[in-house]
């Protein structure tokens, strides 16, 4: 199979949903493209293509036949260590495969390289970064000037030649030529007749039409001449009607066409469209501010100490190990171990912690988070897009780009419903002549048609929603992998729980070490050596024992991880195994009479290990593991919402029924594998239970991916991360009833915007049809149809989840 690349557009020029449609439409038929998604309300598009059938600069002159511009910049640099034209040549080559570079040029003579960057949302530095690796991969050094010539295609907002204005402009420059025409219209309505001369009120209109218009009928030309249709094309057929009729009566008539005047109509609608436009675009941006402040909380330099020194460094410069200064204040560069230091952090937008968190050595640090009043020094373990920060703004993106299963049918309806409008327009014209016989009235009740309709509204409907939930979950440490997940999530009504690390802290305590051979010491040191591979938080805490006993472990080798049984290695040349009971049996390993005991200490709650040691039974670890905080809380809040919980978890039958007796969990699964978990999930959805999976180990994997919905807790393994839809970046069990809240509440912002964007349009058209409104108020309700959707969905930033959480110490 033909390898893959993806490339992210930022998209200029789509006004409406038919844009968008059309767009992944045209995208999606051409050769080479596996698949395409255009989010109206990102203004993005998503491309997964086959290099070698299509290229990057060939998908960005289809974008712009089809009437769109892909914002770009241009990133210039010096190259340093190129000897001849082999190397231009394939530098050239090599940076023309990335999927973000539309066309590269490298000068050998002038040792420069120019690249047009496709912007990706992430910023030019993202980039820069991205093509220094690769410059330097290919055996290069890329040297970026402060004074790059980058410039966006979409620079400021403006358009280019003979209309320089942006929209806050264009809108002051409507309002002082159209404002004389709204008094003269509201003079007329109220029984004063126009105070305006025909011919005054034709030269006020004219620059709103023409000067102001202007960007719709660039934007129609671009639509029309890439075969398609959007709201441009409506507005411009509907303000240019109601323009030169009211011309040729002036013309025709002189003075005596007042009355029968439309110069205002056209000149409020152009007005009212736009200022509904300028209110929509801060209303998305509002919706998108999650991904830009968690961008903005990317530091820009960091401190470091090289050859006994503290430099300043640029952050694309870090290399995992350098050792990071962090004064009171700052920003934390990249994510990292503590190595000195003591100081509370700040990780408010990254977990959704309200209150600082305590960092001492040993502790990890996050970038991104803002340190407090202490010095830190630690070592950077993360940098660039392996950060958690990055990762972060990833899952965000991809959620937030994602289309809905009904988004899918308004794309349909999007793209004929310019066209379909269009011909209802023609027949309400064509039915008025027929039915009364005046112009004015069928030409003022098409026009009407043209101006009310709003595909716009249809098309912010999902996407704004979707962008506002989500980025108010990802505020609180609720990160959503993708639509699917989110709409699985609110119809939940099974939750299953790992224990470990998941309802319990995961911070498990060695309590006893009982030998059935040798001594304490001799057994802890063989459980702890083979324990060094391991993730699992009952390892750590064999370690952690080990450690405050100052005992020096030998290396281990050829670590394996039972999973659901326990682990075994190799070292200095004795085969150790520490597990369950299963994991004796597996081994022909004879317990003697250790089983009692153990299951006494299983009633008291704690967790049993098993070592042995080339054959031989050692001795057993016992562990007490507490509930973890929230917990309890957690169950009942999923409770109330007529939601079942149960735990499965591999641990004894005692300590599991323990834990489920204290928790008033419904149901408990003990000393089950992982394949036992996911046969419980299978089970469940073959009785009709939309089914959530929680946990944090490796363990867990396998059934977070059978789930309808998997969920991670953020402080787990990377597999669990990986495979999960849902990530919690708290280890807090109560974000689990607040992520099936905000999924719900995300949701039905979805179904109240559609049900407002298909009402609207079913009433609105027809009643414009039967000539009961008039243009200039049906103007105003197309501008304000899809402000009236986004505003819907901003409440969702309101959105905060039902608990207190209580910084750790």
């Amino acid at each position: 199979m033909a390898s893959l690349q993806t490339v992210r557009f930022l998209i200029g020029g789509m006004t409406c949903a038919s844009c968008s449609a059309r767009l992944e439409k045209v995208l999606s038929r051409q050769q080479g493209v596996d698949s395409a998604t255009v989010n109206l309300a990102l203004e993005q598009a998503l491309v997964e293509f086959v290099p070698k059938k299509i290229s990057t600069l060939e998908l960005t002159k289809i974008v712009k036949d089809t009437g769109f511009e892909v914002q770009e910049e241009v990133l210039a640099f010096d190259v340093r260590g190129m000897t001849c034209a082999s190397c231009s040549a394939r530098l050239e080559k090599v940076l023309s495969r990335l999927p973000q570079v539309i066309a590269a040029d490298i000068n050998l003579a002038l040792e420069k390289g120019t690249v047009r960057w496709a912007l990706d949302g992430k910023g030019a530095q993202a980039g820069k970064s991205l093509l220094r690796d690769v410059v330097a991969q290919a055996g290069f050094e890329a040297i970026f000037s402060e004074d790059s010539e980058g410039k966006s295609a979409n620079d400021g907002g403006r358009l280019s030649g003979w209309f320089p204005l942006d929209d806050d402009r264009a809108m002051g420059v409507a309002l002082l030529f159209a404002s004389p025409l709204i008094l003269n219209m509201m003079s007329h309505m109220l029984g004063f007749g126009n105070f305006l001369p025909a011919w005054v009120m034709a030269l006020l209109a004219t620059p709103v039409q023409f000067w102001v218009g202007a960007k719709f009928y660039i934007g129609a030309y671009k639509a029309l001449r890439g075969g398609g249709a959007n709201m441009d094309v409506l507005v411009v057929l509907g303000t240019s009607a109601a323009f030169f009729f009211s011309l040729f009566l002036v013309l025709q008539r002189g003075e005596a066409a007042l009355g029968h005047l439309y110069f205002d109509g056209a000149a409020i609608i152009i007005t009212l469209i736009l200022f509904g436009k300028i209110l929509e675009n801060r209303a998305k941006k509002g919706a998108a501010e999650a991904i830009g402040a968690l961008m903005a909380m990317r530091a820009q330099t960091a401190s470091v100490i090289r050859d006994g020194a503290e430099i300043s460094i640029a952050i694309d410069l870090l290399v995992v190990g350098d050792a990071v200064v962090v004064r009171p204040g700052e920003s934390i560069p990249v994510d990292g171990l503590v190595t000195d230091g003591i100081s509370e952090v700040d990780e408010a937008l990254i977990t959704g912690e309200s209150l600082p968190v305590t960092k001492k050595m040993g502790d990890r640090v996050t970038g991104g988070a803002i340190n407090g009043s202490g010095l830190l020094r630690f070592e950077a373990t993360a940098v660039g897009e392996d950060t958690t920060l990055s990762k972060i703004i990833t899952l965000v993106e991809n959620a937030q780009s994602g289309k809905a299963p009904v988004q899918r049918l308004v794309d349909r309806v999007a793209e004929i419903f310019v066209p379909v409008v269009v011909v209802i327009a023609l027949l309400t014209f064509t039915g008025w002549m027929l039915y009364d016989g005046s112009f004015e009235k069928a030409l003022v009740a098409a026009i009407s048609v043209l101006v009310i309709a709003c595909p716009c509204a249809l098309g912010l409907a999902t996407p704004t929603a979707l962008v506002a939930g989500t980025g108010a979950a990802a505020r609180a440490g609720i990160l959503t992998r993708d639509i699917e997940t989110l709409e699985r999530a609110h119809k939940t009504s099974l939750v299953i729980f790992d224990k470990t690390g998941t309802l319990t802290r995961g911070r498990a305590v060695v309590q006893q070490v009982l030998p059935w051979q040798g001594d304490e010491t001799s057994v802890l040191k063989a459980a702890a050596t083979v324990q060094q591979g391991s993730e699992h938080p009952l390892g750590k805490a064999v370690l952690e024992r080990s450690s405050a006993k100052s005992l020096r472990l030998p290396s281990i080798t050829g670590f394996q991880a039972i999973i659901g049984s326990g682990v075994q290695g190799n070292s200095e040349g004795r085969v150790i195994l520490a597990g369950n009971l299963a994991l004796m049996a597996a081994h022909n390993i004879d317990i003697a009479d250790s089983q009692q005991k153990a299951l006494a200490l299983e009633k008291q709650g704690q967790t049993v290990i098993y070592i042995a040691c080339d054959g031989q039974f050692l001795g057993l670890v016992a562990i007490a593991d507490q509930i973890r905080e929230g917990a309890k809380e957690a169950i009942e809040m999923l409770k109330a919402k007529n939601i079942r919980t149960v735990m499965v978890s591999g641990d004894a039958q005692a300590v599991v029924q323990s834990v489920a007796k204290k928790l008033g969990l419904d149901h408990a699964v003990a000393q089950a594998r992982p394949e036992d978990k996911a046969d419980e999930i299978r089970k469940a959805q073959a009785s009709g239970e939309v089914v959530a999976m929680i946990g944090d180990g490796v363990n867990d994997a396998p059934a977070l991916a059978l789930a309808d919905v998997g969920i991670a807790m953020g402080t787990g393994s990377d597999v669990a991360l990986e495979t999960a839809g849902i990530t919690l970046m708290r280890t807090d069990p109560r974000l689990m009833p607040a992520a099936y809240d905000i999924s719900g509440a995300t949701w039905r912002k979805i179904m109240q915007n559609l049900f407002w964007a298909f009402f609207y349009n079913v009433i609105g058209i027809p009643l414009a049809a039967l000539g009961l409104l008039n243009p200039a108020f049906a103007g105003a309700a197309m501008a304000f149809s899809s402000v009236s959707v986004v505003t819907n969905s901003l409440l969702l930033r309101r959105w905060k989840p039902s608990i207190v959480i209580r910084a750790k110490k």
